[in-house]
């Protein structure tokens, strides 16, 4: 009875604090003890143990799995129908010809994949079988770490990982804390402080720590590393005792124990559950555009196919409407045959024509394509140029599918802090009631000694100001979560700016705190340390003031805001509050609100980070009104995030101005260079930032987003709290329509008189902008219009931006009716949802984690390193790419196309014109790596000239190269060599043409000689399009060359004993014998590529590219010369953003107003020298490649004449 009522009674108590969903949290027994009877029923759950299982194959699923993974895609469940289509009915080829490729692969895809997943099993056991000490019976006792279960109590030694999520009960610290970092699972290097619950920090020893009897109520597992919610209930006498538990008693796995001698914690989440793990979750699959244009084509040609073997079953038919030819005296049918109906007759001899012509699908392709992204990544990963030494970072490729994709892009978005900035903040000044304070220069007052000649504002206050003044100072030495550190006992950090009389120095999460504390320090406040849940403050008299810290209320990017809660010596209670502008001044009901915001205006628009700051005094009445909220909102289990919050709002009102602070974030280096070579090379770019305007508007002209020419519109809550958001759109829409004569303006085409736009738009007009439903009889859709009017703006910055409004905006260019390629950049956890939202996501390697590098595509020490990446490496990649996917088509059409020509001399009889050997081996051995090779190493411009001219990015925008222009233009060409091959092979040898031992070609000669000049045509076309030659592109085009000459000579030339039959025996050697056979090798290469070259010549001499202008001058060796001449080169199209240089001129000349867009402007151009021999040659001195001597012997082998 008495558990009943127990029961009972902890329903009603969860049922009254409104968690009645309680199947949302999970109980935990620490030690695995049961309650006091009397205190709750127990109900031991079931918990996975701490195996760690990154892999995604066992040793038994492997295969089917694999199988079933690689065959969902369309070209291999394709070729598989193919296959098994070969071997249930009789089809003019072996099934080999389609197996073998096949299996080759599906092979190399498996066993890639099977490697990758043998080395996550290493690495799963390794952590799996680690050693970990766990507290059993007052002994520490080593146990594997897989074994561990939730409830074991862990003792975990300084430098040691956790292994898995614990929560902290006590440490060799008297005040109950530990320092870790988490550079494992966010890049902070920084050491955080956790706090062990405030019941059991006392317990030290294993045998202290076996006595406890506790249960913790927490949360189900959830992958925010930033959030948990719980409670312990401490039995002391069988009588629980509530403490709230929060993230800062919580410790993930993968975080390292420092400077703390040792910890005691109890394991809650294990194996799979733990955050680490939650987080490892697979991320959506992006597709490139040229994945995409790949699928069209092979639509295409799947329709080509299809065709054509409809084509060629209607008109066998037609042929054999003639009885003499339908049954010949040489080939009588069995009686089965002639009572089959003659619909199945045609669907089997459509399928054999299916099999026939069905090498136009490469198959290969596809894996050429994966090992052509996954070896190429590695070209962006050793890249020299793009390795920090600061940091000591390269590139990081986390998927390799997007490469090409870098080389489209058109959108740029960026956050600011720590992107565009080097989130390396100084403090610059403070306002306290109007009067300006500069560290080390002017305090209370009076001018330093060596600031005479600072550019200062000095309104010192009066001599009653000063306690204000003081306790403006306190606030910011109290309001913030700096920890302090001594020199000796920190590892691998870097000192703090100063070298002051302590050797202690400052450590933060946020950069502007450790500033703000180190201004204060430098203005004669000093923070000394949190010791006992006390604050030490060494005043300007070199007096210790200590602060009872009674509550934290914590920064969170909603509130945009912190307070502190502390205790005066004499007793009084204090509420300090630091936050953003916006949350700060609507809170305040007094002080020099209008001094204060001037200054804050005045910081902001010369790029300073401001907060303002402001008190409360708090009677006891009011503390422990909110000691009641708060505490009751901290138990909670359900909605514990909501209700802090409406607790916070409760609690930071009515506050008292104090003053604002202003701190310097300097922009990265070459940050302005980067984004003035973005706009040029034709991509928009927009910054996206929670700052406020001015300070952002500020970094962006000093960034060259904005220059002085640029004309600013605005689109923010200002000017729509005077106007409607339905005027105010359609004046801009208007603004920016009328001066380019009501069309829609190209960033690519920019003109020399026009007005260059720029815009600025706040989070809660876009949130206006952004709401469904916002129709307007004559208008249409507010998005609409902002588009229209974002697509005529050059630059675009968004303030105020919540990361989720972030991703809105980056969704709605990507869905816009143009589809542009969009890429995202930035290096914090608000980033994170932009990032994965755009088409190519970049994380900068910064200082507020690594979440935006962990959810990124590729990854980059700094922003400026985001230029070569696009203007070079991704130039590089499309260019490759294109003309792989387009010259395997193209050699797969000049390859079957003949077979299709040689079933109108043979009577459609599906026989076949190549060789089995042939069939299998043309696109595996004889002409794949020579394309594979091109992929990875061409070089169709110097690198250094794709830096130093951007524009030249425009001429490979969206998608140029894989349009169905240029997709015909490789198509027709392939049917024109396949003509050539097949007609100049044909007519050749029309008359019965003689070996010389006298013997006649047969079927197999004729299509031997077909298949040589298929190999060295379109072998020699790629060598043709080839302009960066290197002695490992010789080898590969030659050397498969002669790979195929000797595989013929010994194929041909040996009796193979595994062979039933070998039609093939000398007849390569016999064809070599003919004189003839030679001539017309020679001739059908040459005519073959001859239109392609002229094509080449008159289209660069007529219709250039600026591409193909450099190609032609490096060719003919002008290369250090070459930007010299730029001006007569692009015919003065250089760059359209050329008056973005003139904001290079010196100082001196600043004052000099800049002349109109009309007018012209000089550019400067940038001359290199090489020291070597330019890396180019264009296709002139390639025409002789056709000089290639192959010895051969003479001889006959027997062989069917037709």
């Amino acid at each position: 009875m008495g558990m009943d009522v127990s029961t009972l009674r902890t329903l009603i108590s969860r049922y009254c604090v409104g968690e009645e969903n309680w199947v949302d949290s999970r109980t935990i027994y620490i030690g695995h003890k049961e309650p006091p009877p009397g205190a709750e029923a127990f109900i031991q759950q079931r918990f996975p143990d701490n195996r760690i299982v990154s892999s995604k194959y066992t040793f038994w699923n492997f295969i089917p799995k694999n199988m079933f993974e690689q065959f969902r895609r369309v070209a291999n469940f394709y070729f598989l129908i193919i296959f098994l289509v070969q071997l249930i009915i009789d089809t003019p080829t072996s099934p080999v010809t389609s197996g073998l490729p096949l299996f080759f692969v599906i092979t190399v895809t498996a066993i890639k994949q099977g490697y990758e997943d043998w080395l996550r099993h290493k690495a799963d056991n390794a952590v799996n079988k680690c050693a970990v000490h766990v507290v059993q019976h007052g002994k520490v006792i080593r146990k594997q770490s897989r074994k561990l279960r939730v409830g074991d109590v862990v003792f975990v030694k300084e430098n040691e990982s956790f292994p898995c999520d614990l929560v902290l009960l006590s440490t060799s610290r008297d005040d109950g804390t530990c320092y870790v970092t988490t550079a494992s699972l966010d890049g902070e290097s920084s050491h955080k402080t956790y706090y062990a619950v405030q019941d059991t920090k006392a317990y030290n020893t294993e045998k202290e720590v076996d006595l406890i009897h506790a249960t913790i109520e927490c949360e189900q597992p959830q992958p925010d590393l930033y959030k948990f919610v719980g409670r312990i209930n401490v039995y002391m006498d069988n009588d629980p005792v509530a403490r709230p538990l929060g993230s800062e008693n919580l410790l993930l796995r993968g975080a390292t124990l420092k400077n703390t001698q040792y910890i005691y914690a109890v394991a809650i989440y294990t194996g799979m559950e733990t955050k680490m793990a939650l987080n490892y979750q697979c991320k959506s699959q992006k597709r490139s555009a040229v994945e995409k244009s790949m699928n069209a084509y092979l639509v295409v040609y799947l329709c080509i196919l299809i065709s054509k073997a409809i084509v060629n079953t209607v008109l066998k038919y037609a042929w054999q409407a003639d009885p003499s030819r339908d049954e010949p005296w040489y080939n009588d049918r069995t009686e089965l045959e002639r009572q089959r109906h003659i619909v199945i007759r045609a669907f089997t001899d459509f399928l054999a024509f299916m099999v026939l012509f069905n090498y136009i699908i490469p198959v290969s392709m596809y894996v050429t394509v994966e090992m052509q992204k996954f070896l190429g990544s590695y070209f962006m990963m050793w890249d020299d140029e793009m390795f920090d030494e600061e940091l000591g970072e390269r590139t990081v490729v986390n998927t390799s599918d997007l490469n090409e994709e870098l080389g489209q892009v058109e959108y740029v978005f960026t956050d600011k802090t720590g992107t565009l900035t080097e989130n390396n903040m100084e403090f610059i000044e403070c306002c306290v009631d109007g009067h300006v304070y500069v560290a080390q220069a002017i305090c209370n007052g009076q001018v330093m000694p060596g600031s005479a000649s600072m550019d200062m504002i000095d309104t010192s206050p009066g001599p009653g100001a000063r306690e204000h003044e003081e306790l403006f100072f306190r606030a910011l030495c109290l309001c913030h979560t700096v920890q302090v550190k001594e020199e000796e006992t920190v590892d691998s950090i870097k000192l703090g700016i100063h070298q002051g009389k302590s050797t202690s120095f400052y450590i933060s999460s946020s950069p502007d705190e450790v500033a703000l504390v180190e201004g204060m320090k430098r203005l004669g406040f000093t923070y000394l340390r949190l010791k006992d849940s006390h604050m030490e403050i060494l005043n300007r008299e070199d007096e210790i003031e200590r602060f009872e810290l009674l509550q934290v209320l914590t920064f969170d990017s909603n509130r945009r805001r912190m307070s502190v809660i502390v205790r005066a010596s004499t007793g009084e209670v204090y509420l300090f509050c630091k936050g953003a502008d916006s949350s700060i001044f609507p809170r305040v009901i007094s002080g020099k609100v209008d001094q204060v915001r001037a200054r804050v205006e005045h910081n902001a628009v010369e790029g300073l980070r401001t907060l303002c700051v402001a008190y409360r005094p708090l009677s006891l009445v009011q503390y422990q009104e909110v000691c009641l909220l708060l505490n009751g909102a901290k138990l909670a289990l359900q909605d514990r995030d909501k209700r802090l919050a409406e607790a916070y709002d409760l609690i930071e009102k009515d506050l008292i101005l104090l003053g604002a602070t202003a701190v310097e974030d300097r922009l990265q280096e070459k940050a302005a260079d980067t984004i003035e070579s973005l706009h040029k090379a034709g991509m928009k770019v927009w910054v996206l930032t929670g700052d406020k305007m001015e300070t952002a508007a500020a970094t962006c002209y000093a960034s060259k987003l904005f220059h002085r020419n640029t004309q600013i519109l605005e689109l923010t809550t200002k000017r729509t709290e005077e106007q409607s958001l339905h005027d105010v759109l359609f004046d801009l829409r208007r603004t920016v329509l009328t001066h380019h004569g009501g069309w829609t303006r190209d960033i690519t085409g920019l003109s020399g008189d026009y007005t260059d736009y720029g815009l600025i738009i706040d989070g809660a007009t876009l949130s206006a902008v952004m709401k469904p439903g916002q129709e307007d009889s004559n208008s249409g859709n507010y998005k609409e219009i902002f588009l229209e009017i974002c697509r005529n703006c050059s630059a675009v910055l968004c303030c105020r931006m919540a990361p989720l409004q972030k991703a809105q905006i980056v969704k709605l260019i990507k869905t816009s009716k143009e589809h542009p390629i969009t890429l995202a950049v930035g290096d914090g956890a608000n980033d994170v949802s932009m990032i994965l939202e755009a088409h190519v996501g970049i994380g900068i390697m910064g200082k507020e984690g690594r979440q935006a590098v962990r959810n990124s595509d590729y990854a980059i020490p700094k922003f400026k390193h985001l230029k070569k990446m696009l203007l070079v490496h991704g130039h590089y990649y499309y260019i490759r790419i294109s003309e792989l996917v387009q010259y395997f088509f193209y050699k797969n059409v000049c390859f079957i196309f003949p077979q299709f020509l040689y079933q109108f001399f043979c009577g459609f009889s599906q026989q076949p014109l190549y060789d089995t050997a042939y069939l299998t081996l043309y696109n595996i051995s004889f002409t794949s790596l020579p394309i594979l090779l091109y992929s990875l190493v061409e070089q169709h411009i110097n690198m250094d000239i794709l830096k130093k001219d951007p524009a030249l990015y425009r001429d490979i925008a969206k998608n140029s190269l894989l349009r169905w222009q240029s997709f015909i233009y490789w198509t027709v060409l392939g049917v024109y060599d396949a003509i050539v091959m097949f007609f100049g092979a044909y007519f050749l040898f029309d008359n019965t043409t003689f070996t010389s031992n006298g013997q006649m070609f047969g079927n197999w000669t004729f299509g031997t000689l077909v298949f040589t000049v298929l190999v060295f045509t379109v072998t020699f076309k790629l060598a043709l399009d080839t302009h960066y030659w290197t002695w490992i592109n010789h080898f590969v085009i030659w050397g498969s060359l002669i790979f195929f000459v000797v595989f013929s000579l010994l194929w041909g030339g040996i009796i193979w004993p595994f062979l039933n039959y070998q039609r093939m025996y000398y007849v390569f050697m016999q064809m070599l014998s003919s004189g003839p056979a030679w001539l017309s090798i020679v001739l059908l290469i040459t005519a073959g590529l001859l239109p392609d070259v002229l094509k080449k010549v008159i289209w660069r001499a007529m219709w250039p590219t600026t591409t193909e202008r450099i190609q032609m001058f490096a060719g003919l060796g002008y290369v250090p010369a070459l930007l010299d001449n730029a001006d007569k080169l692009y015919k003065g199209q250089l760059s359209e953003f050329t008056p973005l240089d003139r904001r290079r001129s010196s100082s001196t000349n600043r004052s000099r107003p800049n002349p109109p867009r009309s007018e012209p402007f000089s550019k400067k151009v940038m001359l290199t020298r090489w020291q070597r021999p330019p890396d180019y040659r264009t296709f002139t001195p390639l025409l002789g490649f056709t000089d290639v001597k192959c010895s051969s012997k003479q001889g006959a082998g027997p062989e069917t004449c037709v």
